[in-house]
């Protein structure tokens, strides 16, 4: 296990991306010092830490700097082992698979949903509000799939995958409450609605999950600032 103050995580509140790899901890059972980054500002050690993207989050750990969301999840998974449920699948197949739909989301599904806050004009929100239905049928599909009948795509606890997407679900209700959607339909998704219901309550996630109007507020300060001029 680790020593007191020797995991750090450089990271914001408001970030789907570093609640990844606090939910990794928390799962684990990992104590650590998250370190608090101000919005629009990088602090030296972050830029020390990550010189290469210079973002958050980052895990430090024995002051040894890991980057990159999915890639701190895999690693506190191998770096503790025998500590907590194993979040990463033990088949290969089953770990290329998580691995896979893990990207998709990144790649294909969180753009559309970030589409729909920044998109310009009606034709373009409507787009983007199809991708992302469209993408949450296929992910329903896939939990019913790689789920096996289980509450998560992990099995009996929460795995790869189940952090993967959960981290977004703050987000994906204030895009819900913003715009007046409703997005996880119990009626078109109704296993992922009910899969968002036990992630969210779990012991390892509710401690991280921001909630609605908090999260709600700081995407008002976002939208400002993506919407503002740009200096002369």
């Amino acid at each position: 296990m680790a020593k007191a103050g020797e995991v750090k995580l450089i990271g914001g509140w408001p970030s789907p991306f570093v609640m990844r790899p606090r939910i990794a901890l928390n799962l684990k059972g990992v104590e650590y010092e998250f370190l608090e980054e101000k919005f629009g500002a990088k602090s030296e050690l972050l830029l020390r830490s990550n010189p290469v993207h210079k973002k958050i989050p980052v895990l430090l750990h024995a002051n040894r700097p890991v980057c990159e969301s999915l890639v701190i999840v895999q690693y506190v998974d191998e770096a503790w082992p025998s500590s907590g449920p194993s979040i990463l699948p033990s088949d290969p197949y089953d770990r290329a698979t998580a691995r896979f739909w893990a990207a998709y989301i990144d790649e294909k599904w969180f753009p559309s949903m970030s589409g729909i806050m920044r998109a310009q004009g009606e034709e373009a929100k409507k787009a983007a509000i199809d991708q992302v239905v469209e993408g949450l049928s296929l992910l329903e599909d896939t939990f019913g799939k790689i789920s096996k009948g289980k509450p998560f795509f992990g099995g009996d606890t929460i795995g790869f995958l189940d952090i993967a997407l959960g981290c977004f679900l703050g987000w994906l209700r204030v895009t819900e409450k913003t715009h007046g959607l409703k997005l996880l339909d119990e009626a078109k998704v109704p296993g992922l609605a009910k899969w968002a219901e036990r992630f969210c309550a779990d012991d390892a996630v509710k401690g991280v999950m921001p909630e609605t109007e908090k999260l709600a507020e700081f995407a008002k300060l976002i939208m400002a600032k993506f919407k503002a001029p740009p200096p002369q």
